[in-house]
């Protein structure tokens, strides 16, 4: 079977209006806009309302999505979901998605890999494409993480928001799209970041909700080593799969984890600053939805052109990590 290159066809993004600022946290927790900014580069991050939840902002972009794809939502074959906060344990969210946006012939399951979702979602929908498997592929990552954070822990509280980025895929022109993808996973560094309580494990009850098992936990030092190292890495092994080198990257867009990190991975890289997008600033660390929100975000300010070099990196909890490169 000939190989299909699949690529992207339209974007989209929604977040809360909400908006809670350095000087709010300042309310909260001990702690001050100085302080965070030197340690994150975060300003301000997208907080949902009570009564919000993750398929709300999910539709919102997969529909942006689809509109700019010039597509029908019937058309679209598959559904991947990246998220660590659905609306509910079951059904999926993204088939609660599925039935809000009209993909009636579309299958549809969430993927749980952290901040790295989306870039496992699009590695997956690239396998499914370039195989026939699917013609149209709508990759959601989509995250309400605000509800998960202690807003007496000042390592974690000062760093989420909210907010859902979404991407259809289908087929291009054999010169664009996809030109590589990788993932990775390492389960011994789990409780780097983490969420105990809620599951099997540590069922919820009065108890567990009481003392805050069903909020993440991090090791920030340590979680910082493991980011840029795997990042690089990944990215350079990406790079080489595509025959290409870090001088041909038009425009590389990390996961929004923390500015000191996308600089760190940068320079370990050889990009410099004018080639790297960063908004954390304004949206704080959204999770899978961060390069999504990001990438959207560059295609309407027209940052990126047909034809330049995109590179992705992410990594997240699990831990997990990944890397995607495509000619746009």
């Amino acid at each position: 079977m000939a190989s299909i290159n699949a690529g992207f066809l339209g974007t989209g993004h929604s977040y809360p209006e909400g908006i809670l600022t350095n000087a709010d946290l300042e309310k909260i927790v001990e702690t001050s806009d100085d302080w965070i900014t030197s340690r994150t580069g975060i300003k301000q991050r997208r907080k949902a309302a009570p009564g919000e939840y993750t398929s709300l902002f999910a539709t919102r972009a997969a529909r942006y999505a689809i509109e700019r794809a010039k597509i029908d939502a019937t058309d679209i074959d598959l559904i991947i979901c990246a998220t660590v906060t659905p609306d509910q344990i079951l059904p999926s969210t993204a088939c609660l998605i599925q039935a809000e946006i009209g993909a009636t012939k579309a299958a549809a399951f969430d993927l749980a890999a952290a901040c790295s979702g989306f870039l496992y979602g699009l590695s997956l929908a690239n396998s499914m494409i370039r195989t026939g498997q699917a013609k149209y592929a709508l990759v959601i990552g989509a995250e309400v993480l605000t509800q998960y954070v202690d807003y007496t822990d000042r390592s974690t509280c000062v760093i989420f928001g909210d907010g859902a980025g979404a991407a259809i895929l289908g087929p291009v022109e054999s010169s664009r799209g996809i030109l590589s993808t990788k993932i990775k996973s390492d389960g011994r560094f789990a409780e780097q970041l983490f969420a105990p309580g809620g599951g099997t494990r540590i069922k919820p009850s009065a108890e567990t909700l009481a003392s805050g098992q069903h909020f993440f936990k991090m090791r920030g030092n340590e979680l910082f080593k493991v980011a840029v190292r795997s990042m690089a890495e990944i990215s350079r092994e990406v790079l080489e799969e595509a025959n290409l080198t870090a001088d041909d990257i038009n425009l590389f867009v990390p996961h929004q984890a923390n500015q000191r990190i996308t600089d760190a991975v940068s320079k370990n890289l050889g990009v410099e600053e004018s080639r790297v997008y960063s908004n954390i600033a304004m949206h704080g660390n959204t999770s899978a939805a961060s390069i999504p929100i990001a990438l959207d975000e560059c295609v309407a300010s027209g940052k990126i052109s047909s034809g330049d070099i995109l590179l992705m990196a992410s990594f997240g909890g699990g831990v997990t990590w990944g890397g995607v490169v495509v000619r746009w």
